[in-house]
């Protein structure tokens, strides 16, 4: 009776374990949409650059690096940008765009 009550309880801290893991990596996933969907375009480019030069196209490779910098470059100028109260409705869209 002893092993039994042991065997189930190793079987529910197993559980739990793949359970905190599960939740673990859920929270890593949500994360990374997160930023990227924050970082919009910028990250876009530069994913798509990466693609081009993994794949060895390197004239679409060019191609993404200029417009990853343009939208980092748009990106850096609405940071500087001053928001107060009166102006933080004015421009909703985020991600460098």
């Amino acid at each position: 009776m002893k092993n039994a009550v042991n065997m189930n309880m190793k079987k529910q801290q197993l559980g739990q374990g793949m359970t905190e893991y599960i939740v673990i990596v859920a929270l890593i996933a949500v994360a990374a949409i997160g930023a990227y969907g924050y970082f919009g375009k910028t990250v876009q480019h530069q994913v798509a650059n990466l693609a081009a030069e993994v794949s060895g196209d390197h004239g679409a490779a060019s191609t993404s690096a200029a417009a990853a910098k343009t939208t980092a470059g748009k990106a850096e100028e609405k940071a500087k940008q001053a928001v107060d109260m009166g102006t933080f409705g004015a421009n909703t869209s985020t991600g460098g765009e």
